[in-house]
């Protein structure tokens, strides 16, 4: 068995091994081999942490594998872009038999700017056509027709948005399947993109941990545009400066199974129109340690200095040169059925309503 796991910010760790039964109804793992462009010193850590996982029950959590490793470490050992958890992934990435993103032919899908309610929709169809085997892991950008308030799956409808302040600026109201928080979109001031990909992608990871994962890519082609951002956990994608994106997603189960991973970055914003169309209590303010919602993004057009074009254009050469990517478009059937939706789900005051 084979598994692989790129450490947020870190090294890429590799791990064959093999299991047989123990002699009990379950299963033990053997011939356990790490490696990896990783830096470990002292040279004898190698050999420590495969022992510490000879023998370990095939069913031990990341946390218990991780758990041994640091148990078994030498005294001083220093681990650079490797950490025992990264490790203990790596070993439930291959027990799981996950894939890795290169074993795929991904499609990028680009297209003219769509309403909100249609954004929504094609998130589910494109997921769900990706969970069926119709459609290859697919990474689709999106351009904005409209301004807009996206809300989580389970917000609140009347908690999150000011009705009187969304219908002064002409922003209409949606909901998406994900969870998570609210969004305040504008066309030119808004980056969106969505990883429709197999759940095979990131079996053996936690649901936080996919979060990291399915991210990581898009944190070196912040920093190749001189940007050092990272994961911050649950959702976020940060800075020195603050918050540049958030991040959802919705588990789709269907034959194999596929994750819908979206994320929205801020390229600009009108801080002030902000303010008057979310519902932003104490709370979460106070839960990010900051006393103004102003003040919790920075945007990527002051960070980078680049045209809000330019950005995509690099953030989508980024991904082309990690994995590959072939132009794609949404089929007719495809968006056939998405405007269905959008007549049936997306634009009723059943489903935008749902939580009043």
């Amino acid at each position: 068995m084979h598994g692989e796991y790129k450490v947020p910010g870190g090294k890429l760790v590799v791990v064959d091994l093999d299991t047989e039964a123990d002699g009990r109804g379950g299963e033990v793992l053997r011939n356990v081999r790490v490696a990896g462009d990783f830096f470990l010193e002292p040279d004898e850590a190698i050999v420590a942490i495969n022992g510490a996982l000879e023998g370990a029950p095939a069913d031990t959590d990341a946390a218990g594998l991780a758990a041994r490793i640091e148990a078994s470490l030498p005294e001083g050992t220093v681990m650079f872009g490797l950490s025992s958890e990264g490790v203990a992934v790596a070993v439930r990435r291959a027990l799981a038999h996950a894939t890795d993103w290169t074993d795929y032919d991904w499609q990028l899908i680009h297209e003219a700017p769509q309403s909100p309610a249609l954004h929504m929709a094609l998130d589910e169809v494109v997921t769900a056509e990706v969970a069926a085997g119709r459609r290859p892991p697919t990474l689709r950008v999106w351009e904005w027709a409209a301004p807009a308030v996206v809300i989580g799956s389970f917000q609140s409808l009347r908690n999150e948005v000011d009705p009187e302040g969304a219908e002064r600026h002409g922003i209409q109201v949606v909901r998406r399947i994900s969870g998570g928080g609210a969004m305040f979109i504008e066309p030119g001031n808004t980056i969106t993109y969505s990883l429709s990909v197999p759940s095979a992608l990131v079996q053996g990871l936690s649901f936080a941990d996919s979060y990291a994962y399915l991210d990581d890519w898009v944190l070196g082609a912040l920093a190749d545009m001189g940007v050092k951002a990272w994961y911050q956990p649950l959702n976020d994608i940060a800075t020195d400066a603050g918050k540049i994106a958030g991040a959802a997603q919705k588990r789709m189960v269907a034959d194999e199974g596929a994750v819908l991973h979206h994320v929205t970055m801020a390229y600009d914003i009108d801080a002030d129109k902000m303010m008057e169309v979310l519902r932003i209590g104490k709370e979460k303010l106070s839960d990010k340690g900051t006393r103004s919602a102003k003040k919790r993004v920075d945007p990527l057009r002051r960070q980078t200095g680049l045209a809000r074009e330019a950005v995509i254009e690099r953030m989508i050469a980024s991904f082309r040169g990690r994995y590959g990517l072939a132009r794609s478009n949404v089929t007719d059937e495809e968006m056939a059925r998405a405007h269905e939706l959008v007549a049936t789900k997306f634009s009723t005051e059943a489903w935008t309503a749902r939580v009043p």
